[in-house]
């Protein structure tokens, strides 16, 4: 039987190369457990129209599944409002939250091939930040994914994703994800 041997992912590899290094350098850290670094990414799709129409939200489970290559979570109203006819335990969303190998790999993706398909694309912001290093990114269509067939779409849906990490403030949040190849608009 022959042996495989798994690579790991282009961005780890990076990450541990050249982005290490530079953070050290850049904010004087004595031990290299003080680097920031990922520690998650969350993918949460909103489906409003979950509540009339079932079908919305398996489609949407399914595209979120092929997003992410691991199955979301459904998530479900957690109180009722009665203006959007939305009663306490309604299947509303649905979630995943990826980490190790697949967070790297689906961020390598984001950045070098989904977020360049945005029309018009100049860049994400650098205010997106929540003061504790952890950056929030909307995405409007889920068809800048490649992974996603456009004929099997009956409706575009958008998505939050959320890039959490262990930098203590916004600076190294920002210096990480630059150093990633994050595509900051120029300011």
């Amino acid at each position: 039987m022959a042996e495989t041997t798994i690579t790991p992912p282009r961005l780890r590899g990076r990450y541990e190369s050249e982005v290490r290094p530079t953070l050290q350098a850049r904010f004087g850290y004595s031990s290299p457990m003080q680097l920031p670094r990922l520690s998650k990414i969350t993918l949460n799709m909103g489906v409003g129209d979950a509540k009339t129409n079932s079908k919305a939200l398996d489609a949407a489970v399914e595209e979120l599944a092929i997003i992410a290559g691991q199955r979301p979570l459904t998530t479900k109203a957690k109180k009722s409002i009665a203006g959007f006819k939305l009663r306490e335990g309604m299947p509303i969303g649905t979630m995943v939250t990826l980490r190790g190998d697949r967070m790297f790999e689906f961020l390598d993706r984001l950045l070098n091939v989904a977020l360049p398909r945005v029309r018009d694309f100049r860049g994400v912001s650098t205010k997106s930040f929540d003061g504790r290093g952890n950056y929030t990114l909307g995405v409007k269509d889920q068809l800048i994914f490649p992974e996603i067939d456009y004929s099997k779409v009956d409706k575009t849906k958008g998505m939050n994703i959320c890039i959490t990490t262990t930098a203590r403030t916004d600076a190294e949040g920002l210096a990480l994800l630059k150093q990633m190849g994050m595509p900051f608009r120029a300011a």
